[in-house]
């Protein structure tokens, strides 16, 4: 009875991780589409740190969301 309440548990955590880095992927595909500047060259060569740190506050705001709607 517990084997099969943990193996449940550890198959919706795969899931729901799945789900979450598909859902990151999608919006960082996104915001990569709607700038318009290569996002990867500006923050990597150019050493842009103020697009480094939104795009990183986006996804914290991402996880946080994806967070509340599985908790819920």
């Amino acid at each position: 009875m517990l084997e099969q309440i943990i193996l449940a548990e550890f198959i919706s955590m795969l899931f729901y991780s799945v789900i979450g880095m598909l859902l990151m992927f999608i919006a960082y595909k996104i915001i990569e589409f709607m700038s318009p500047f290569p996002i990867v060259k500006e923050i990597e060569e150019d050493q842009n740190t103020s697009l480094a740190i939104l795009i990183g506050s986006v996804f914290v705001a991402m996880a946080i969301i994806i967070a509340a709607v599985i908790l819920s």
